[in-house]
Formats: structure tokens, sequence, C-alpha cells
């Protein structure tokens, strides 16, 4: 089963600078905005669903980035929500949204073994100041919890003046975690090529050879 890997945080708080030594991933880079540093890894920008799902199966870099993965959910309800019409077409538009999410890390999961797919998306927070990935609708919030997809769940901030990755809870409003003694601190360099690396040595990851 492949694995996904939930990585949140802030615009500007360093989520695709983390690629910066990530030459040898594949990178979905939903929204198209260059990523900020030189020498970018293979890139293919794409908010299609179906392409993307289809470059994850067919992929032969084992370690994967889909970068503003949110703008999968915002890009697809600013094209649809004008023209959907009222009452039930509303609701399926919703649902349509959250299915078709829910159904890309699904499809992370069947992938091989070795595979782990890094999904990339902004914070929110709800009602009572819990932190959440920022979706629309409230049926992935509700009913299928996207960060309860995810084993690991790292958050990238800016402090101290360095960018870091957090790996654990800080308080119980915050959603980062990890399994235990996988990272060493509770604040790592955010750098997703030593933060795959560790996951790999944790998990006793080898290449997949039926399906490499």
């Amino acid at each position: 089963m492949g694995i996904p890997v939930l990585i949140v945080g802030r615009s500007g708080s360093g989520k695709s600078t983390s690629l910066r030594h990530c030459q040898d991933f594949a990178v979905f880079n939903v929204i198209g905005k260059p990523l900020p540093f030189r020498n970018p890894p293979k890139t293919m920008c794409t908010d299609d669903y179906a392409t993307i799902v289809r470059g994850l199966a067919k992929c032969k870099a084992k370690s994967i980035v889909i970068d503003d993965a949110g703008y999968l959910m915002t890009n697809q309800f600013m094209r649809g929500h004008s023209s959907t019409g009222t009452g039930n077409q509303i609701y399926s538009f919703y649902n349509s949204v959250a299915d078709q999410f829910w159904s890309l890390l699904e499809n992370i999961k069947a992938l091989p073994p070795d595979k782990i797919v890094y999904v990339m998306m902004h914070t929110d927070a709800d009602d009572n100041g819990n932190m959440k990935p920022k979706t629309i609708g409230k049926l992935l919030d509700e009913k299928v919890c996207i960060e309860g997809m995810c084993t690991v769940v790292l958050r990238s901030v800016y402090e101290d003046g360095k960018y870091v990755f957090l790996t654990n809870k800080q308080d119980d409003k915050c959603l980062e975690k990890s399994p235990i003694d996988m990272f060493s601190e509770t604040a790592i360099d955010n750098d997703l090529k030593m933060v795959d690396n560790t996951i790999r040595e944790y998990y006793n990851i080898t290449e997949d050879k039926e399906n490499a």
C-alpha cells in the first residue's frame, strides 16, 4: 500500500521550499506556479484528477509530491459553482468536490508499498480554533477527516528566523503527528528529502522489484 503524507502550512511557510533537495522526486504542480528555488525536480502542471491519478500509477519516481493539492478542490469549485443551480444540485456538486479528493487519497493508498506521496495543503481552522487542512464545504471535514487518512502529518512554519517542519502536536488544537520515534525532535529542518529518507528507514521500505 502506498503511503500518503500530509504536509500542511500557511502560504509562505516553506512547503514548496522543502523540495529544494528533491531532484529525484516527481511533482504535480496544481496551480502551475514556479517553485521557489533553482533546478527544480521534474514537474507536471495540472489540476485534473484523472491526469494525476494516471500519472501516479505510471510514475517511475518512488517519491511524489502533489503541490498545492487543496487547489484541486478550489479550482473545481470556482469553475462549477455559478452554473450548478440550486437545492439538490448544489448538494450534489459539493459531494462531487469531496468525492474526487477522497478518491485521490484512496488511489495513493492503492499504489505499490515503496511509493510515498506528499500531499501539500494550506491550513485553516474550524469554529473552535482547531487546525485543519483547508477544504471546500464540510463533507471532508465532518465525514472523512483528511489528516485521519495519513499516519504522518507535518506542519510547515517559520519560527526563530528559519523554516521548519513540526512533527508532533504542540497543543490539542494542532494537527501535526508522526509515529513514535520516527523523528528525534518536534521541530526539524524543512527538508523533504531528509523526511523521505527518514520515513523509508523507519518503515524499512525497499524498492518494490515487481512494480519498478
